[in-house]
């Protein structure tokens, strides 16, 4: 990629070339470009054909029907229409909602906008694996909680939290449950009625689709209620008003059905090269995985290299495309809140670098990463020799 080592897959991937083609027979003079609401011609009823499958193909890949899918401009919308639909329908039932700290900040800042609304909102701690026990989430439930989230794959530690437990304790009690898996689509299987998901946010860009399509899959039977965010043409059941981008929609179509077809492939291939990658960090005195070594996403490796400041290293890697945090919140000096909740110190989690794998990674870019690093890193502890943490 231009001379460039590209591991920062978490914050998003390129578009695949069938994605790409299959997108472009959407815009031009000679291709299903109309308005899919526009039905009452040829040319809006092939782009209404085209959006309708691709919402097929979405709600396949998470066990889904296909008028259980919204489209949105990406998971972070997906969240808020998710978290403030529903607490807002629901809150004559009860306004206090369970989530952790470790969330992506779609579902925190949304959560902080309902705690100014009058909700209570329950953050649970993690362990120092980024795993929230089911038992966690029995303890906080209350007569007046309405909604749990937690996200399926965390974005900057991979940690797999287990969905379907938590889902099946939600439905036993009556609560909506609300999963963030824009981190998993399309990497692990997925499958809202196995696992009792309420309310499932999508995008399309971390799995080699476009930017700016997303998806919010929302339970039909009993139907769940949401108050809308947007207003205006009343699109998508009344609950996304907007046109829809037609080229847009197609492309996460596709990418969703490419994914159905090699994810199994794609993930033990990516597994294999993550765990070459952690194999050759770990040769480093002082470092150490932040997360699950078991209970974890194929594609995203988090380590924190003591001794080494995450911002100077990655001056110090010009050549590789590697992340210090997350790209999904606003760049920020401030440590990782992923990592402290972890219980790292500021001094480590600063010292942190996440590393993302996607469809296109070799093994001769893990090579080259792995050389790139160590040889930072020395550098790095040959000028500024204040120490390994023992």
């Amino acid at each position: 990629m231009n001379g460039v080592v590209y591991l920062d897959n978490a914050a998003t991937t390129p578009v695949d070339p069938r994605v790409i083609e299959a997108m472009a027979t959407c815009l031009g003079v000679d291709g299903d470009f109309a308005n899919p609401s526009a039905t009452g011609h040829a040319p809006g009823r092939r782009a209404r054909a085209r959006v309708e499958q691709a919402r097929e193909d979405v709600a396949s890949l998470v066990g889904a029907r296909p008028a259980q899918v919204i489209w949105t401009s990406g998971a972070t919308e997906a969240d808020n229409l998710a978290l403030l639909g529903a607490a807002r329908f629901y809150r004559s039932r009860g306004q206090h909602v369970v989530t952790a700290r470790t969330e992506h900040p779609a579902v925190l800042d949304a959560c902080r906008q309902l705690e100014r609304e009058g909700f209570a909102v329950t953050y649970l701690v993690p362990g120092r694996d980024g795993i929230v026990e089911p038992a966690q989430v029995e303890s906080a439930l209350r007569p007046e909680t309405i909604l749990v989230s937690l996200m399926h794959v965390n974005n900057e530690i991979g940690v797999v939290q287990d969905i379907g437990t938590v889902g099946r304790l939600c439905r036993a009690r009556g609560v909506l449950f609300h999963v963030d898996a824009a981190q998993s689509a399309g990497k692990l299987p997925l499958d809202v009625e196995r696992d009792c998901i309420d309310l499932l946010a999508l995008t399309a860009h971390k799995v080699h689709g476009p930017k700016g399509i997303g998806a919010l899959c929302v339970r039909l039977e009993p139907r769940i209620g949401l108050v809308p965010l947007l207003y205006g043409g009343g699109q998508e059941r009344g609950l996304r008003s907007g046109t829809l981008p037609t080229h847009q929609i197609v492309g996460m179509g596709v990418a969703y059905r490419i994914a159905a077809l090699e994810m199994t492939a794609d993930s033990a291939r990516m597994a294999r090269l993550r765990d070459r990658l952690w194999q050759g960090l770990a040769e480093l005195p002082g470092v150490e995985l932040n997360g699950h070594a078991v209970q974890r996403v194929p594609g995203i490796l988090n380590v924190t290299i003591d001794g080494v400041e995450g911002e100077s290293l990655l001056f110090e890697l010009p050549g590789l495309a590697v992340a210090s945090g997350s790209a999904c919140a606003t760049t920020s000096a401030e440590p990782s809140y992923v990592l402290r909740a972890l219980g790292r110190s500021d001094r480590l989690a600063q010292s942190s670098l996440r590393l993302s794998l996607g469809r296109y990674t070799t093994a001769e870019e893990i090579e080259l990463a792995i050389a790139a690093i160590q040889g930072a890193v020395r550098r790095l502890r040959a000028v500024a020799p204040h120490g390994v943490a023992t």
